[in-house]
C-alpha cells in the first residue's frame, strides 16, 4: 500500500501569489503629483483595491537626511525607491511611486524591474509649476520654495530649472494637470489602471 500526502500541503504552500502592479506618477515638480497620488490611494481603497504609496520625500528622510539632491544622491535614492516597488510588487503588493524621477533612466530602471508598471505623466507647464510652488503651504515634506531658490541660485539641482527633467516618451497616460483637478487626474489613472490591469477579471 503506497501512501500519497501531497494533497495534505498547507494551503498557503499551494497558493500562487500573483505579482502587484505599479504606477510611477513622474512630473516637474508642482506638477501635482502628492495630491494626485494620495487621492488615487483613496479612490482605489473605495473600490476595494489597496495600494502602498512609496514617496522620494519620504524616502529620503530616512535615507539622506541632510539631501543635496547630487546625481550622486539621486541615483541611490531612485535605484533604492525601485528596489522596495520590485519587492512589494513580487509579494503581491500593489505601489504608486510619487516621485519626480527627472532622468529617464530612472523610470526605465523601475519598468525592467517590475514586470506590472505603468508610468503616469503628469503634463503642466513650467510657469504654472512655479506658481502653484510659490503660494504652497503643505509641502508634503519636499523642500519648501524651492523654484525661488532656484532662480535665485541658491539651488542649482531643482529639475525643470537647473537640471534637466526628462518627459517619458511612451506613457501608459498622460494627463494636462493645468487643465483639470486632482480628483479628475486620478480618475483617469484608476481608468488605465481597471483597464490594463482588471479588465479580464
Amino acid at each position: 500500500m503506497i501512501l500519497h500526502f501531497a494533497a495534505d500541503k498547507p494551503r498557503w504552500k499551494r497558493l500562487k501569489l500573483h505579482d502587484g502592479w505599479c504606477v510611477w506618477i513622474t512630473g516637474l515638480p508642482g506638477s501635482g503629483k502628492s495630491t494626485v497620488a494620495e487621492t488615487l490611494i483613496k479612490f482605489l481603497l473605495q473600490r476595494g483595491i489597496r495600494a502602498q504609496l512609496l514617496s522620494s520625500d519620504e524616502l529620503r528622510k530616512v535615507l539622506t537626511p541632510k539631501p543635496t539632491y547630487s546625481l550622486e544622491e539621486r541615483d541611490i535614492v531612485y535605484a533604492t525607491l525601485v528596489y522596495i516597488a520590485k519587492l512589494l510588487t513580487k509579494n503581491d503588493v500593489n505601489v504608486v511611486i510619487d516621485a519626480t524621477g527627472n532622468l529617464r533612466r530612472y523610470r526605465d530602471h523601475a519598468r525592467s524591474q517590475i514586470p506590472k508598471f505603468m508610468e503616469a505623466y503628469l503634463e503642466c507647464p513650467i510657469e504654472i509649476c512655479i506658481e502653484r510652488e510659490s503660494r504652497r503651504v503643505d509641502t508634503r515634506q519636499a523642500p519648501q520654495q524651492i523654484y525661488k531658490k532656484a532662480l535665485e541660485g541658491k539651488a542649482p539641482t531643482v529639475p525643470g530649472i537647473g537640471q534637466p527633467y526628462e518627459p517619458p516618451l511612451n506613457p501608459e497616460i498622460a494627463i494636462n494637470t493645468a487643465e483639470c483637478t486632482p480628483e479628475q487626474a486620478a480618475q483617469k489613472i484608476i481608468e488605465a489602471i481597471l483597464e490594463k490591469w482588471y479588465a479580464k477579471i
